[in-house]
């Protein structure tokens, strides 16, 4: 069946310019868990800082990279809105890179699904797929295929198989160190995007410094990994 692999890259919200009450909000467990420790209090609020990007209520997508499994062509949709200079679509090694918005880039995604019957994620039903959907609601955009339909292979709707890699690869959480996509990438020598030094961590301050390119090709790298381990999973593991 026609099988498309999708990852995302996201980023936050400047804290410092979210209203008072979302502030109040996201700060007060840490408010009250640090007390007088005016440190972890510090250390504490970096992190709520660096982890607005989880959630598709402080963040949003700047990335959205495709890739047809059986042809091995795909696209990355990735935003510059501060761009120096117009960045024109170009195609490296198989993919195609177009700049979007948010919001073009999920109706390009929703168009693209409703062509396919499987999907291959890595966490993608613990982070890419939910944060698709709310942000496509945000922008009053309906979803083609339902991506979250039943976490079991065997329970999901035929048209709309959405596999996982995390969850086969542990077994549905049964072992107890998941282990991120570097990892399993390593352990199956495959190469990995993180191993050129770029990491998920750095999408925000690469978004900042306008280095759009470096986030889209980031995101490329993570979609060949994600095919080859799926391609290991198939043909080693799958029954």
């Amino acid at each position: 069946m026609p099988t498309l692999i999708f990852d995302i890259e996201t980023i936050g919200e400047d804290f410092d310019t979210l209203d008072s009450a979302t502030q109040d909000t996201l700060t007060r467990w840490i408010k009250k868990e640090s007390g007088d420790d005016d440190k972890g209090y510090e250390r504490a609020l970096a992190d709520v800082k660096d982890g607005l990007g989880f959630s598709p209520l402080t963040g949003r997508i700047v990335a959205i990279g495709v890739l047809d499994d059986e042809r091995n062509k795909g696209a990355v949709y990735f935003d510059a809105p501060n761009a120096r200079v117009p960045i024109s679509d170009l195609e490296e090694k198989g993919i195609k890179y177009k700049v979007l918005g948010e919001k073009e880039m999920l109706e390009h995604f929703w168009r693209g699904v409703a062509e396919y019957d499987a999907f291959v994620s890595f966490n993608g039903r613990g982070f890419d797929v939910p944060f698709l959907m709310v942000r496509s609601a945000v922008h009053g955009i309906r979803p083609t295929k339902d991506l979250m339909s039943n976490r079991y292979l065997g329970s999901q709707d035929y048209e709309s198989k959405h596999i996982d890699l995390l969850d086969q690869l542990t077994f549905y959480g049964a072992v107890r160190r998941k282990g991120n996509l570097h990892l399993w990438c390593r352990a199956f020598g495959i190469e990995s995007p993180k191993a050129a030094g770029v990491t998920g961590d750095d999408v925000k301050r690469l978004f900042a410094e306008g280095k759009y390119e470096d986030i889209a090709r980031y995101n490329a790298g993570d979609l060949r990994a994600t095919r080859d381990l799926y391609h290991r999973w198939r043909d080693h593991m799958a029954f």
